[in-house]
């Protein structure tokens, strides 16, 4: 026998035309829903019958335990003894038409039933809460038939239960239920077939249309090959209609903008797509390769609007991951930085020999002490202030070095005296690093231009966060632009050199938020940069 997959299969390797194929998916669907049709009418016709019956045979039941003689008669009644009690749940039987009608003991213990097989048997149930004094409807299974049941309980005068009616009937079988709902689910067949034929040449017809006269097959074999070029290339590609909703997405993707799966026919507003990525996605591209900061990646963006017969398609977007490329960028320029910062220190060594050679051939010993313990006074203090106020260790390396390359660059950098910082956990210090490295060289770059430049670090750890305070004496912020220093890519510097700009203070605030802080600037005699993390 064929399976459903091998006979579609075989349906269209016979390459049956695209009416005839849709004519027999419909044939095929109207026979499932039929067939659920038929299973859904059994199922509602059975709830109607345990609702309808279920009261009718709890009525019956309740009239017959409410007869004064039966309440007389019950207490002392015994299996086969007497005439009154069977005529009584006899005549209840045929004026209500249930199939049988039950009286029994306080025990269960039937003394009376229309099935003469019954009696001296229990009719107790586990679910039955008759023996609670509450009447009760269910069914059981008896001799292989599916009964619904009623179950009273008998009160005497005194409200003391005194015996229990048992009523109710079979369940109507499936054949039955069948035979009632033919003849409309045979109307229903025939109307659906005529309908589906009808359909299914319209449709084909517009389909082909639509599809420029291609067969499945061949549309099939297209988009295979569309499937096998997009996920192949290692680029990124998505498509945008001119509604900004997301045609065409690859794996790729998918993975580097953090994009959910189900993303094609969704619009980037119902996507939440960061700022940057919409920009990326939907503006105007002047020139290649774009960079942004997607998460803690650098994507190179490269757009291009389409349009068909003056129509406008919407925009395709290639873009790949340069981020590996860009940290390596960034080592090479701190290890640039760090080999100027050591010539320029030999230089400062070799002018202070200088000094110290030339004021030894005049034999002015007092003076080349004293200058010995100037230079050594200096380069101590800064030592000695760093490790008293910062005893994370990364964190004082980095000070000590940012205050070498500024002393350099004829920058005063000063840590505050009410500046506290103790030992943190690696990935806490590693922040701490991102952030007072980006600030402090952004402030470098502020003053120096600046006569007297002068830059002030606060570093104030508490209880639950770490507070990063770094301003200086430049020329502050364009009030313009105090908004758009943290969007990643802006820049106010030349945004022509290697790697591109932008992502110093875009980083400072990536790692801010992923802790549960945050980072803004002020004018305050020059910028400053107040930054939060929380442990």
């Amino acid at each position: 026998m064929l399976t459903i997959k091998a006979w579609f299969g075989k349906l269209f390797a016979n390459r049956i035309s695209l009416a005839g194929q849709y004519l027999v998916l419909q044939l095929l669907i109207i026979g499932v829903v039929l067939t659920g049709v038929v299973v859904v009418s059994i199922t509602q016709a059975t709830n109607n019958f345990e609702k309808e019956e279920g009261r009718r045979s709890l009525s019956a039941a309740e009239s017959l335990a409410a007869n004064p003689l039966l309440r007389i008669l019950v207490p002392g009644a015994e299996a086969e003894m007497g005439s009154a009690l069977p005529a009584m749940a006899e005549s209840v039987r045929s004026t209500s038409g249930l199939q049988f009608v039950t009286i029994a003991d306080t025990n269960g213990d039937v003394v009376t039933s229309s099935f003469p097989d019954e009696v001296g048997t229990s009719i107790l149930h586990p679910e039955s809460q008759v023996t609670a004094g509450r009447g009760w409807t269910g069914d059981i299974w008896r001799n292989g038939n599916h009964v619904l049941i009623a179950q009273v309980p008998v009160l005497d005068d005194d409200g003391v239960m005194v015996g229990i009616v048992s009523t109710g009937q079979n369940y109507p079988s499936t054949q039955a239920v069948i035979r009632e709902i033919a003849p409309s689910a045979l109307f229903t067949l025939l109307v659906s077939v005529l309908l589906g034929a009808t359909g299914s040449v319209l449709l084909s017809r517009r389909v082909k249309h639509q599809t420029r006269g291609m067969e499945p097959r061949e549309i099939a074999e297209l988009f295979e090959h569309r499937e096998a070029l997009l996920h192949g290339v290692k680029e990124g590609i998505v498509s945008l209609s001119p509604d900004q909703r997301i045609m065409l997405a690859n794996d790729i993707a998918i993975e580097l903008l953090q994009l959910p799966n189900n993303c094609v026919g969704q619009t980037l507003d119902q996507l939440k797509v960061a700022p940057q990525v919409a920009r990326a996605l939907t503006t105007k591209q002047n020139q290649p390769d774009r960079q942004f900061l997607v998460a803690e990646r650098v994507l190179v963006f490269n757009r291009m609007p389409v349009a068909a017969a003056g129509r406008d398609l919407g925009s395709v977007t290639t873009f790949r991951d340069r981020t590996e490329l860009t940290l390596l960028e960034q080592e090479l320029g701190d290890s640039k930085a760090t080999s100027d910062m050591l010539r320029a220190q030999t230089h400062e060594f070799a002018n202070q020999l200088h000094a110290i050679s030339g004021l030894i051939q005049l034999e002015e010993y007092d003076e080349v002490v004293g200058f010995i313990d100037g230079v050594s006074f200096s380069r101590s203090k800064l030592f000695e202030d760093v490790a008293a106020r910062i005893t994370e260790p990364t964190v004082a390396a980095l000070l000590i070095a940012k205050a070498s390359v500024a002393t350099e660059r004829g920058i005063q950098l000063s840590v505050a005296e009410d500046s506290n910082l103790g030992r943190n956990d690696d990935q806490m210090a590693r922040d701490l690093t991102t952030v007072i490295g980006n600030l402090v060289d952004n402030a470098i770059d502020a003053v120096s231009a600046v006569s007297q430049p002068r830059i002030e670090l606060r570093i104030v750890e508490t209880e639950g966060q770490v507070t990063v305070v770094v301003g200086d004496n430049g020329s502050g912020i364009d009030d313009a632009a105090i908004d758009e220093i943290f969007t990643q890519g802006f820049s106010t510097k030349d945004t022509t050199v290697s790697g591109g700009r932008g992502f110093g203070l875009a980083l400072t605030r990536l790692v801010c938020r992923r802790r549960a802080g945050d980072v803004h600037a002020v004018n305050d005699h020059g910028a400053q940069f107040t930054a939060t993390l929380r442990k």
